[in-house]
């Protein structure tokens, strides 16, 4: 059974990474690792340190003290022969024709030409907040209206019929908040590339529905917001597991971060049925669908986000 078969299996009955995951760790350690380790060797060893074979308590502080302090000096000029030679400004850096084709991260992840250029152009927009009095983000609110609503007369830019969508107001602009204008670009992807995943969430059709639901516009604000933190974009190059590995969709994918979202968009909403959640649950169900899409982002066969388990969400 190949790995990807087998990553298919795991998910969902498994919104909250609970059940039916037999072969995960807590943290999700990939499944290239192991799944019964060397338990003869390891009773052994724990049997002679029951009989006194090891080193007395001294001996044990003083060698792992040595140890650090060994891996820290061992780090450090790791990091300084790295700035050595891939350093923009550095003699070596400009004499080898390899260093100005990547970039050294802090934790040694190296960036194509093309990451880091579609990493600069997706932290420009994320920069970008959102401005009522701007015509083009005017433009963006009205096509989000027509995407959402076809054939529906366009209301206007305040109006009572925003609260529809999920505005918690009459005038949207006042949700987006640290949001930025990318939460409405968000949201103008996913009903122009899965219309009816888009249409699914919006009308609330899946599952059984609370009373108080939430709101899906700014639910959608808060999906963008959540995905930036999560992969450590607000500056610099990710260094966080989840962000090195989204680097990589990256490379494959200018519009990753945009797939991205729609697929947490509809992890989470998937988090809201099984848990039977209502409006002030909001918040722990964006934190389970966080931890889940961290666990998805583990795992050793994903390179892209349709790899992800939980986009086949998106095309039933």
């Amino acid at each position: 059974m190949t790995s990807k078969t087998l990553r298919r299996r795991l998910h969902h009955g498994d919104v909250d990474g609970k059940r039916n995951e037999q072969l995960e760790t807590s943290r999700l350690d990939s499944l290239n690792e192991p799944l019964l380790g060397d338990y003869e060797s390891d009773r052994r060893q724990l049997e002679g340190y029951a009989h006194g074979d090891s080193w007395d308590d001294e001996s044990k502080k003083e060698h792992l003290h040595w140890t650090s302090i060994f891996s820290q000096l061992i780090a450090q000029w790791a990091q300084w022969f790295a700035n050595v030679i891939f350093g923009s400004g550095s003699t070596l850096g400009r004499l080898l024709p390899f260093a100005n084709d990547s970039r050294l991260d802090g934790k040694g992840t190296v960036l194509s030409p093309l990451q880091e250029e579609r990493l600069n152009k997706l932290q420009q927009r994320l920069k970008l907040p959102f401005d009522g009095s701007q015509p083009e983000h005017q433009d963006a609110l009205r096509q989000l209206w027509r995407l959402a609503y076809p054939g529906r007369e366009l209301p206007a830019l305040k109006s009572e019929a925003w609260k529809e969508m999920g505005w918690q107001g009459s005038d949207p602009s006042t949700d987006f908040r640290g949001g930025g204008f990318i939460s409405l670009e968000n949201l103008i992807f996913f009903a122009s590339k899965y219309p009816e995943s888009f249409q699914r969430l919006l009308n609330k059709e899946d599952g059984r529905r609370a009373e108080w639901e939430y709101p899906f516009a700014v639910a959608g604000i808060n999906i963008s917001f959540m995905l930036a933190q999560m992969l450590g974009l607000q500056s610099g190059t990710p260094t966080c597991d989840a962000g090195i590995r989204f680097l990589d969709f990256l490379g494959e994918d200018e519009m990753a971060f945009d797939d991205l979202y729609c697929v947490a968009f509809q992890m989470m909403d998937a988090q809201w049925l099984a848990k039977r959640a209502s409006y002030m649950e909001f918040n722990e169900v964006l934190k389970s669908t966080r931890a889940q899409l961290e666990r998805e982002l583990a795992l050793e066969d994903v390179s892209s986000v349709k790899d992800l388990p939980a986009f086949n969400l998106l095309n039933r």
